[in-house]
């Protein structure tokens, strides 16, 4: 794991695959972070089919800076993904994620198109159930552990343990802060969440989808995926017209039964467990 600056944000990352070869931004969801198993697996077979892939924690992530700026949490964290890639001089790089993942992936192609030479998203969170979820998981839980215990609280709450654990600022960067604050940008950042008529995406407009002339693919979401769900896909799909709608690779269930797994405590198992299928599509894809 190497660790960089980016516009003053700490940013820890690593390169898998050959130097020169042409490269692949990979980015999970949740605030998991770059070693939760199943990404590192498909970036070593990106890697193996001739790419350079860059993982990365996200702010707030891993062992990456904590951050607590913005009008939203995955705005930022996209700005810092192009930083990343132009600071490690990457060149032009395939934006690929799922979940979170895909949502960032799209903020950063729309904010800086130039940097991006191909789009690959699955897991497309939206629909009002799947956009409330994410309000309570990355805001809602820690505004209240606030509200009741104060920061030290917060530092207990499932989204931000991991992060506290692995970055030991973390844990100070947010004791400093003024539980009132704090609530606040809770807030603001759950209101990029409300539903929108016009755009599946949080924090994507017209403009944004505009931007993303580069290729892109989308994988289709299963009918039974609450979180990301096929609906918001095959919107997402609309809006980039000249993008390509493809089937993933696993089970119809995917997400709920791969959920269930992670819950019940299935040794090695996370939600990513069967991403490393995705890549022959994706380096088929690209490769056109």
């Amino acid at each position: 794991m190497d660790r960089i600056d980016v516009d003053g944000i700490g940013i820890a990352y690593e390169l898998i695959g050959k130097a020169g070869d042409p490269a692949i931004a990979l980015t999970p969801g949740g605030r998991f972070c770059m070693d939760v198993p199943g990404l590192r697996e498909l970036a070593e077979d990106l890697a193996a089919g001739g790419r350079r892939v860059l993982i990365w924690d996200r702010p707030n992530c891993g062992h990456s800076d904590t951050l607590l700026r913005g009008s939203n949490e995955s705005e930022t964290q996209a700005e810092v993904l192009t930083g990343l890639i132009r600071k490690l001089d990457l060149g032009p790089t395939v934006m690929a994620g799922g979940s979170g993942g895909s949502r960032v992936s799209m903020l950063a192609a729309s904010r800086d198109p130039e940097i991006c030479s191909h789009l690959c998203v699955w897991w497309v969170s939206g629909d009002p159930i799947g956009l409330m979820q994410l309000a309570v998981f990355y805001c809602g839980e820690a505004a209240g552990a606030a509200s009741k215990g104060g920061m030290e609280a917060v530092l207990k709450t499932e989204s931000w343990a991991e992060h506290v654990g692995k970055n030991p600022d973390a844990r100070e960067k947010l004791l400093a802060m003024e539980p009132r604050r704090f609530i606040a940008m809770m807030q603001q950042w759950a209101s990029i969440y409300v539903p929108s008529d016009t755009s599946p995406v949080p924090g994507m407009g017209q403009r944004d989808w505009a931007r993303l002339t580069m290729p892109a693919m989308v994988f289709r979401s299963s009918e039974t995926d609450l979180s990301h769900t096929r609906a918001t896909s095959e919107w997402t799909h609309r809006l980039i017209p000249h993008s390509k709608l493809v089937e993933p690779p696993w089970r119809d269930d995917e997400w709920n039964y791969q959920s269930e797994r992670q819950l019940a405590g299935d040794v090695g198992v996370t939600i990513f467990k069967s991403w490393p299928k995705l890549a022959p599509q994706i380096l088929e894809f690209i490769s056109q």
